[in-house]
């Protein structure tokens, strides 16, 4: 589809992370586009394809036939009346879209022209800083603005192996004083959770001096570790790992969004139940209790000797009181208890 066809005499460009994305050679997962000197509704309606408009930003996000989504942004500046605040969206040229961005990587470029070649577009050297591998903040007040981009190029970092440019490092102190008043931090910190290798995020967190912005990086590295090995780990895993690693758990997960669902999963791990291999509770279980083993089930009390019925819930609580006592610490000191516990009936 020829989207600049569509835009009678404005412009559009495909901007941000396809572009920065499509040079490392990967391939981009989500298009963003913007519109100059044309309603994005009218260019989004103009495709026939399935689209939600959002009106406050005159935005459009459009479903693509493969899956993917194409996000069409009407061309804008921005202003922040305070900082952490959400940004206020003002009328601007592409030029101006670009330079309100977070990275020079992500400020990149390409027009499309329905009757020449498209045209690449660089308004901030963000080609030199792709080429060394570097993520360098628009300006030196940009951190402060939104301390949210802190972690969101800490993920960025981890995913695409980059450094931190001097100039992104001397804004990290004012990132960190700005993060309580950040709202939008807090929904960064959660997709670093969903990254593909959260902990490599964090770790890069605690390189530029802002570990304190997410607990249980130890974790977060021992798990990234297990997938290295080809062990899949859901991010609920690592959404309950953090968790373990905080003062006020429950406080924690309110902040990040997550829900009920990490907060039960820690608790099943802390828990001497029963889980089959390889279950998130027991992949949870095994880093935070290194000591921790498998427990008999009523099956096997049943096989040691005990006669099914209420003697098997009997027996098994007894071997439970015995666990958190730490009077047993393996299997065979459960298997021997027991033989204590029915010899003595």
């Amino acid at each position: 589809m020829q989207l600049a066809t569509f835009a009678e005499g404005g412009r559009i460009a495909l901007v941000g992370g396809a572009v920065r994305d499509a040079l490392l050679g990967h391939t981009p997962l989500d298009l963003d586009v913007v519109v100059e000197g044309t309603p994005v509704l009218k260019v989004a309606e103009k495709t026939g394809l399935p689209l939600t408009f959002h009106p406050a930003f005159q935005n459009a996000t459009l479903s693509l036939p493969d899956g993917r989504s194409a996000d069409l942004v009407q061309a804008r500046r921005e202003t922040y009346p305070e900082p952490g605040t959400n940004p206020v969206p003002h009328p601007g040229t592409l030029a101006d879209d670009l330079r309100r961005r977070d990275f020079s990587l992500n400020a990149l470029a390409l027009l499309v022209r329905p009757d020449s070649e498209p045209a690449f577009l660089d308004e901030v050297s963000g080609l030199r800083d792709l080429e060394v591998r570097q993520l360098r903040p628009l300006h030196g007040a940009s951190l402060h603005e939104d301390a949210s981009r802190l972690v969101r190029g800490a993920r960025l970092a981890a995913r695409l192996d980059l450094d931190a440019s001097p100039q992104l490092l001397q804004q990290v102190p004012d990132a960190r004083r700005m993060a309580p008043h950040t709202p939008r931090l807090w929904a960064e910190l959660k997709l670093l959770l969903q990254e593909p290798r959260p902990g490599r995020a964090a770790q890069k967190l605690q390189q530029w001096g802002a570990a304190d912005l997410l607990p249980g990086l130890n974790v977060l590295e021992a798990l990234d570790s297990l997938q290295e090995s080809g062990l899949q780990v859901p991010w609920l895993v690592y959404a309950a790992a953090v968790l373990s690693a905080s003062d006020e758990p429950a406080a924690l997960a309110a902040r990040l969004g997550l829900g009920e669902r990490p907060g039960a999963l820690l608790a099943r791990a802390r828990s001497d139940t029963y889980y089959p291999e390889d279950t998130p509770e027991v992949i949870l279980r095994r880093l935070l209790r290194p000591d921790s083993y498998p427990p008999l089930t009523g099956r096997d009390v049943v096989a040691l000797g005990v006669a099914p019925g209420k003697a098997v819930g009997e027996a098994l609580s007894h071997l439970a009181q015995l666990r958190q006592a730490g009077q047993v610490r393996s299997a065979d000191e459960e298997r021997a208890a027991l033989q204590r516990y029915l010899a003595a009936r």
